[in-house]
């Protein structure tokens, strides 16, 4: 099982993300991520903006029995992180995972509160034993430098961004000024939510000429692809059936050569460097 660092703790370097399961069969998305835990992937990420609320229950009753298995992250909307906005917020996040503390909590993008207040809240959950660590998600370089500024050295946990084949722009200052500072990247989206590379493309041959010669498939490549041009990355796919997941976590161990790290950037270049972070 392969780990890396989120803040001072270690966790799986590919987990579960749940973005959008609410409009997935229920029965179906808890077995899934129930069978993710089996294999170890038991990073699992939501929000309260998931569905409202309605991803969080489904991730407590897939979760029931077993929180101790689990490293839970979930993070607060911009629109309610003000000092106390904030504190709120978590208490029902809570109260809808049901247990009594996230293992990391996020700002789920950069808001219009100050960000010290934010920050505040966050220190104030830790202290209360809410929270067991805090990080960002979307957030630039410039952004991470005002919330570093802000909190110190070695609070900011991790910072959690779009990044997939096609879409590499954090690879230019983000990835490099958070592995300068021991910030984990997690990596939300990993197959393009819905622009994996078709098979047939020119993208997708390559993919699948290195998938056959490991014996994996061109998903559990572009995972292994990403984990390795990002030190210290994470990826957090979503997967709301069992065979999905078990393809995911496939590529726990997946190592590719410098030949294919390099035929793959041939065809899935970063691209050009650009103000700000993608986000979907």
């Amino acid at each position: 099982m392969r780990t890396r660092r989120f803040g001072d703790a270690l966790v799986p370097v590919i987990g579960q993300g749940t973005w959008n399961m609410e409009q997935d069969a229920r029965d179906e998305v808890v077995r899934a991520l129930r069978r993710g835990l089996d294999l170890g992937l038991t990073h699992v990420d939501t929000a309260e903006l998931y569905g409202s609320g309605r991803v969080e229950e489904i991730v407590r009753e897939a979760i029931a029995g077993r929180r101790d298995e689990v490293f839970l992250v979930s993070k607060v909307l911009p629109s309610n992180a003000s000092r106390r906005g904030t504190i709120e917020a978590c208490e029902r996040s809570l109260a809808r995972l049901g247990t009594d503390r996230l293992d990391a909590y996020l700002l789920h993008w950069p808001g219009s509160f100050p960000l010290e207040e934010t920050i505040e809240a966050f220190e104030e959950l830790v202290r209360a034993g809410k929270i067991v660590r805090w990080g960002v998600s979307n957030f630039d370089e410039e952004e991470l430098e005002d919330a570093q500024r802000i909190a110190g050295d070695g609070r900011i946990a991790c910072n959690q961004v779009l990044h997939h084949l096609q879409e590499r722009a954090i690879e230019h200052a983000v990835a490099p000024w958070c592995a300068a500072r021991g910030v984990a990247v997690v990596s939300y989206s990993p197959f393009g939510s819905g622009e994996f590379p078709a098979a047939g493309s020119k993208g997708g041959k390559v993919l699948a000429e290195i998938a056959r010669a490991h014996g994996a498939t061109p998903r559990q490549v572009a995972l292994a692809f990403l984990l390795q041009v990002v030190p210290g990355a994470l990826v957090i796919p979503k997967a709301s059936k069992v065979a999905h997941v078990e393809d995911n976590a496939g590529a726990m161990e997946l190592v590719l050569d410098d030949d294919e790290i390099a035929h793959i950037d041939a065809v899935f270049p970063k691209g050009k460097r650009r103000r700000g972070v993608p986000t979907l």
